[in-house]
């Protein structure tokens, strides 16, 4: 209970300006945590889905039923549906599709993220005002009584370390999985134009 009493008497100290803080650390772990249970590579790029849409199509059992259920399957699945659903207009088409739903599918696999970046970039700007407003009541607190007492500047000072101090402990790891989550986005979506390129080629005999 002490240390709870500590941390929230530290955190009260902060001034006002500690609850867009939080607000954001909040919004900020909740988006790390659901982007980290989406973005699971099975989810999104089953394995041997390439291997089994093939073998249906050669066993020609590729109707419109099993279409529609391979892309709802997975963001994949959907992928890989596009293509096969424009077969019959050529190569060219088949790719186009791919690549036009591929697009969408890499779009829904960014959700969230621009908050997480906005949330890297405001915070320090948060911390920063903290600071500023800090020091504006250390210099209010001189005019007002004089150096002559520390314990007069103290609150001011503190306002300013613990903001700032606050600001960056949120933007650092929000930046750092930011970074982290849009490499794998573009990993993932470059992996999905491959597989489903890949049936493209096979199903033109243009690949065993």
């Amino acid at each position: 209970m002490k240390i709870e009493g500590a941390v929230l008497e530290i955190l009260m100290s902060g001034g006002w300006l500690m609850v867009p803080i939080i607000a954001c650390s909040i919004v900020s772990l909740a988006i790390i945590g659901e982007r980290f249970w989406s973005l699971n590579s099975e989810k999104i790029l089953p394995r041997e889905l390439v291997s089994s849409v093939w073998s249906l199509h050669k066993a020609n059992q590729l109707d419109n039923s099993k279409v529609r259920s391979l892309s709802n399957s997975s963001p994949l699945g959907r992928v890989l549906a596009a293509g096969i659903i424009n077969q019959s207009h050529g190569r060219e088409i088949m790719r186009e599709s791919i690549e036009e739903v591929g697009r969408q599918v890499a779009h829904e696999l960014e959700r969230y993220l621009n908050s997480l970046g906005t949330i890297a970039s405001i915070t320090p700007l948060l911390g920063l005002l903290g600071t500023v407003i800090g020091m504006i009541n250390v210099f209010a607190a001189i005019t007002a009584n004089g150096v002559g007492d520390p314990t007069v500047l103290a609150g001011g000072i503190s306002q300013a370390l613990i903001t700032t101090a606050s600001g960056m402990s949120v933007a650092i790891p929000s930046l750092m999985f930011y970074r982290y989550f849009r490499g794998k986005v573009d990993e993932l979506v470059i992996k999905m134009e491959s597989e489903a390129l890949k049936l493209v080629e096979m199903m033109h005999g243009e690949r065993e």
